[in-house]
């Protein structure tokens, strides 16, 4: 069979031998099943996305002006390092700066970001306004060295608030529903949330682990979107629920009930349909999320006397406090095990006091019991 090779475009086959195809500049992909490769529509595909990629590219944004700094930034390796996730929110954020991208450099000062931040503010939320500021920063930030701009004019641009009548996005979750969710949860969920629960591991991280990062009784690995190094201890709950689950060829830790490695959305879906049956059984209170279980860990640590440098250390996180970098991966591992054991022994203090939540046990279970 003649394999047909096009200039700018991959054609491969996915993981289920389903042919694809993409333009590696734009992303822009070609529907093989309505211009199968090598036909005249395919081809006639790859013209229409290549004068739209010429059209893009002389939309590009000048040297010289604020969108010029942004597009530099993206090009840079820290960006191309960063996770999927925040990736993608950076490319939204650059969206909505796309009506001012031609503004002059000399003219960025501290006042005019602080502006754009009050703007995204009211046109966008507080959210999404503190992550336009934080791309700014970080745009300025890796653009100094290069003599493009002058400061970090976003650097002293206060953050927004969280409204008061606002909930936390990511709230801890309580004892009493981490003990009424994992019971119920199907093998392959339960041992990712398991995963997320006794590590502090973000869920992208954890759905992304590889076996090959289980050495023994220790997680190594990177968190994708810090690139900070972790060494996490494997706790006995942790193990024992690693043991629980089935094998599969995934070169992933976990995977779904097919065998296969998760996708996040995947994962996502299935997590909000569980959780969401468990909502209108009255289980559980609305705002449980996966990333809830990073700050669980966190909360627990913290409430059980570790400072926060200790906390950092086995979240990987970056702190301004932080001023060094760990040179061997062993001590740090080595000093993460006594945060982990102190986890493990609050997580079964808290376990023994705990009382069941108003409707975690339904009235015919009750019924039953008299």
């Amino acid at each position: 069979m003649t394999q047909v090779r096009v200039t700018g475009f991959k054609i491969f086959k996915d993981r289920h031998g389903k042919t694809r195809c993409y333009h590696r500049a734009t992303g822009h992909k070609i529907d093989i099943e309505k211009a199968p490769v090598g036909s005249a529509e395919f081809f006639a595909e790859c013209e229409t996305i290549r004068a739209i990629a010429e059209a893009q590219k002389a939309k590009a944004p000048k040297a010289g002006t604020l969108g010029g700094l942004v597009q530099t930034y993206f090009e840079t390796e820290h960006f191309q390092n960063l996770a999927e996730t925040t990736r993608g929110d950076y490319r939204k954020c650059a969206d909505f700066l796309e009506p001012i991208k031609g503004t002059p450099v000399h003219v960025i000062d501290t006042p005019l970001v602080s502006g754009i931040h009050d703007k995204a503010a009211k046109k966008i939320g507080w959210r999404r306004a503190n992550m336009v500021r934080t791309l700014l920063s970080e745009v300025f930030r890796y653009n100094i060295p290069k003599g493009l701009i002058a400061a970090n004019y976003a650097k002293d641009v206060i953050p927004k608030r969280r409204p008061r009548d606002r909930a936390y996005a990511n709230r801890p979750w309580s004892i009493e529903e981490r003990d009424i969710v994992l019971p119920r949860a199907k093998a392959h969920v339960r041992v990712a949330l398991a995963l997320m629960m006794n590590t502090g591991l973000d869920p992208s991280d954890a759905l992304n682990l590889r076996k090959d990062q289980l050495d023994g009784d220790t997680i190594w690995g990177v968190r994708g979107k810090t690139g900070e190094e972790v060494a996490i201890p494997i706790s006995p709950t942790l193990q024992t629920a690693l043991d629980l689950f089935p094998e599969h060829q995934a070169e992933t830790v976990l995977a779904s009930s097919r065998g296969d490695a998760w996708t996040y959305n995947g994962f996502s879906t299935v997590w909000h349909r569980f959780k969401t049956e468990l909502e209108k059984e009255g289980l559980i209170a609305p705002g449980l999320t996966l990333k809830g279980l990073r700050h669980t860990v966190a909360t627990t640590l913290r409430e059980a006397g570790l400072d926060e440098r200790r906390i950092a250390d086995l979240l990987g996180q970056k702190t301004p406090s932080m001023a060094r970098h760990y040179s061997r991966s062993a001590n740090l591992a080595e000093k993460n095990r006594e945060t982990m054991a102190t986890l493990e022994k609050e997580n079964e203090r808290r376990a023994s006091i705990v009382k069941p939540l108003p409707g975690s046990v339904k009235p015919d279970q009750s019924e039953d019991q008299k």
